[in-house]
């Protein structure tokens, strides 16, 4: 139908009044289609012109977005707006010629909480802006089952955690038991206490009772909310950091390092301390799992709106139940070690939101991989050189041991 009303239009001057009238009838019949498709749709849709002019709208858009006055057309987009943190977003995200998805806002009407996801993406025709396109999406049941399963699993994580702590603090009180009831016996004797017997009773009930206020505190920081702090970093600078720190300890097992960066990826939010807890524990993880020598390799990538961070290395690898498990308070499989570790690994990321997953062969290896979110101010700066794609996805099909939990 467009190129049916693109041809009669060229053709205008030739056509007769009855042609005329068909014509815009067309044209009207076309646009109301459209109206209805546009105020059929669950999200919201507006429209500028190249002079930031509002010039359409859906019904949705007007359910969702509270607006200045009825007749909003033809006015400057943001200016009919009422929510003050909306019509700056609008307004600073197209002044400055960026693409932004997904912002969200919460706005409270009368007690009725909504929460709204804003993209805002630039019109364009035959290669020239003509304007602006806002998408408007309500996800607040979206975000409350998210918030309600968030729950669930953590209630779920909580009454293993629960166990799995009741389970390590029996040992510990059952030996402080028996040495406190072997010094009862001592001293009940009616012989000359041995002070050296006594004072090794000691000793072991020491031992255990650090041991019970370890696993106490790595219980309350599994469970308590992270005080995450997140600041602009250079990954790969804090990467270089870390790996200069544990530089000796790789060497003296025997293992070849490769830090392999990607140069001018994008700054990313973290909080430093716990984000090199989380790396620290995998790469540590590594070398364990390395005890003959081997290959560790750190490498990152930029991926679309995410950083990837890969730490692979060449250990004894893990069985698919291990992996299932890795992630889940006091799983291990040394002989050592609270079965915590990667649970906080995995808990960092969540705070950071980011993800992390983890591929692994028995006797090729195991790969971590670390995802972060880009800022939406350092999207529009990221360039994937070509290539770049691939290499992430072939960096290594091996994966860092997450056996010390």
């Amino acid at each position: 139908m467009r190129k049916f009303i693109q041809r009669a239009l060229n053709k205008l001057s030739k056509l007769d009044k009855q042609q005329i009238h068909a014509l815009i009838y067309d044209l009207a019949r076309e646009n109301e289609h459209m109206e209805v498709v546009l105020d059929s749709l669950t999200d919201g849709v507006l429209v500028s012109d190249k002079d930031n002019r509002l010039i359409l709208s859906n019904k949705a858009a007007e359910r969702m977005i509270p607006f200045r006055e009825y007749d909003m057309y033809e006015k400057i987009i943001w200016d009919v707006v009422a929510d003050r943190d909306i019509a700056e977003f609008i307004q600073t995200t197209i002044e400055r010629e960026e693409s932004i998805r997904d912002r969200e806002f919460t706005l409270d009407n009368l007690g009725n909480t909504r929460i709204l996801a804003l993209s805002i993406m630039p019109l364009v025709r035959r290669g020239r802006v003509r304007g602006n396109v806002v998408h408007i999406e309500d996800i607040s049941e979206k975000r409350w089952s998210e918030a309600r399963l968030r729950r669930a699993e953590s209630l779920a994580s909580l009454t293993t955690l629960a166990a799995g702590v009741a389970h390590e603090i029996k040992n510990p009180l059952g030996s402080i038991g028996i040495h406190i009831q072997l010094m009862q016996r001592t001293l009940d004797a009616n012989e000359s206490v041995k002070s050296d017997d006594v004072r090794s009773y000691l000793d072991i009930v020491n031992e255990e009772v650090e041991r019970l206020n370890r696993i106490v505190m790595d219980f309350l920081f599994a469970v308590r909310p992270m005080d995450i702090h997140l600041e602009d970093h250079d990954l790969n600078a804090l990467l270089h950091e870390i790996m200069d720190f544990m530089k000796y300890e790789v060497e003296e097992s025997g293992i070849q390092l490769k830090e392999d960066y990607q140069v001018d990826i994008p700054h990313i939010l973290l909080d430093e301390k716990f984000i090199k807890q989380a790396i620290l524990n995998i790469v540590k993880n590594a070398i364990n799992a390395m005890s003959d020598g081997g290959n560790l390799t750190l490498s990152t990538r930029c991926r679309g709106d995410e950083v990837i961070l890969r730490i692979i290395d060449t250990g004894v690898g893990m069985s698919e139940e291990v992996m299932e498990k890795i992630f889940e308070p006091y799983f291990t499989t040394k002989d050592f070690g609270s079965g915590i570790g990667l649970t906080i690994v995995y808990k960092i990321m969540k705070e950071h939101r980011g993800d992390i997953s983890v591929i692994s062969q028995e006797g090729r290896g195991t790969t971590f991989t670390l995802s972060f979110p880009v800022p939406p101010g350092q999207q529009n700066l990221i360039g994937e050189t070509p290539g770049e794609a691939g290499n992430i996805e072939n960096s290594g099909n091996r994966d860092s041991s997450g056996e010390d939990q």
